[in-house]
């Protein structure tokens, strides 16, 4: 059959492979090897080990009881206040006014006239006050905004009022009857003008509840209001003596009573004393602390929670995190058997073997300290075996290897490899621990140890 004249045959190029291309998939493959063997193996990170402290130090919100007497009117009208609010009032001193018609406040405004000015000593407090809540204001916490607007309040409450009484004959010889009456404070104290339900707790009454903000109701009293007789009107703080109960677990508790008195700081103005320790824990397993003081009610006597910070003791030493931490076991053996010798004169011990013909012959085996006790030695398991018999030095006297014991530590990265450390820990939260320095198998500062202890095997080599 004639061929087709009309027909293409495609021309197939042979495969050309050079040197050059071999190479390059070679290196492609190892890198796609290298990438997956990454991403695979677990990735081992170096902590640098430093000088610290860990605090045990705790903050809480307290609920402050107080010695607490609630005033009620004996009178009804508009009511008017002229002691200033935080300040010590002796028996006698007048409290507040009550205006039957209101009529008080009409004729002031009236006969206004002149300006009042703040005193140096007010501004400054005044000063202090807007500085105070300035710092410490907390967004989730917007009742605090009502709370400073009283304590501005009655700032210049003082000054205000002081005008207002000069006023008050005149009212009253304008008119036929007496139409302000006039109240003295009955008793010594602080005077403040609020109530919260909390004036009668005691520590014996503490519940999970009362520390719940969202439910707590102040009570403000404040000028010019319409009152009723019987109705509270202010409430004295008659007793320098105080306290602060916190709520903890059985375990802070018990730590806390151990130590009998606890230095706190008060958060509000950073000032420090010393609370006597009670606790108490209700039906529902609750347990309350109380920190009674002695001193500085006034300062905090419009406050009913506070917050407080507990200075405990500060432990200072090797600050390592509890990752690194690790337990290993070792064997323990009497001192009298481990020995010094080889080439370098390295610690050991004379491990009893058999040659050939099975004969017993004694070996040199070289083997790390870890650890001691008076009359022991922590020996590493990597080299020695349960069961090894080994000799007394200069003796025949024979020892089996059987006592094991555990230690803490940590693996040292120094020399490139995980070499385990043994630790001693002062302190320990959450996240680090403190451990003591100059151990003679210890840690020292600026050694480098693995950050995850879970990452590496004993004497791994580690390639960073």
């Amino acid at each position: 059959m004639a061929n087709n004249p009309n027909k293409i045959t495609k021309y197939r190029r042979p495969l050309n492979l050079n040197i050059g291309m071999l190479i390059f998939a070679a290196i492609f493959v190892y890198v796609i090897i290298c990438v997956v063997m990454y991403f695979k193996t677990e990735h081992i990170v170096g902590y640098s080990v430093k000088e610290g402290s860990l605090s045990s130090n705790s903050i809480y919100k307290g609920i402050a009881l107080r010695t607490e007497e609630i005033v009620n009117s004996t009178d009804a009208g508009y009511i008017n206040y002229f002691a200033r609010e935080g300040e010590r009032t002796a028996v006698g001193n007048l409290i507040y006014t009550v205006d039957e018609t209101g009529r008080l406040s009409d004729y002031i405004q009236a006969n206004e006239s002149g300006e009042n000015s703040l005193s140096d000593a007010d501004l400054s407090e005044l000063k202090t006050e807007i500085t105070s809540f300035t710092n410490g204001f907390d967004q989730t916490a917007f009742s605090d905004v009502y709370n400073f607007k009283y304590n501005v309040e009655g700032t210049v409450l003082k000054l205000a009022n002081y005008n207002m009484l000069e006023n008050v004959d005149a009212v009253n010889n304008a008119s036929a009857t007496s139409l302000i009456t006039s109240c003295y404070a009955a008793k010594s104290g602080i005077v403040i003008y609020s109530t919260d339900g909390y004036e009668d707790l005691t520590l014996q009454d503490m519940t999970a509840e009362l520390f719940n903000q969202e439910n707590y109701e102040k009570n403000h009293f404040v000028n010019n209001q319409l009152i009723a007789r019987g109705d509270p009107v202010y409430k004295l703080s008659t007793n320098e003596d105080w306290s602060i109960v916190i709520q903890v677990d059985e375990d802070t508790a018990a730590q806390l009573v151990e130590e009998e008195y606890i230095e706190v700081k008060f958060l509000k103005n950073q000032y420090t004393a010393w609370g006597a320790v009670e606790s108490y824990t209700n039906e529902e397993g609750d347990t309350f602390v109380s920190l009674s003081f002695t001193n500085s009610m006034i300062t905090f006597c419009t406050d009913r929670f506070i917050d407080i910070e507990l200075l405990l003791d500060e432990e200072k030493g090797l600050k390592i995190p509890n990752s690194s931490i690790v337990e290993k076991e070792f064997f323990i053996v009497p001192k009298e058997y481990v020995t010094q010798g080889g080439n370098s004169g390295n610690y050991g011990v004379l491990l009893e073997t058999y040659n050939e013909d099975g004969n017993a012959v004694t070996e040199f085996v070289e083997t790390t300290i870890y650890q001691e006790t008076e009359t022991e030695y922590y020996l590493d398991d990597t080299v020695l075996r349960a069961g090894n018999y080994i000799i007394k030095p200069e003796s025949t006297e024979k020892y089996a290897i059987s006592k094991t014991g555990s230690l803490i530590g940590v693996y040292n990265i120094n020399k490139g490899y995980a070499d385990f450390k043994q630790i001693i820990i002062l302190y320990q939260n959450e996240e680090y621990a403190i451990v003591k320095s100059n151990t003679m198998y210890g840690l020292n500062v600026y050694d480098y140890i693995v950050l995850d202890a879970s990452t590496v095997d004993d004497n791994e080599f580690i390639y960073q």
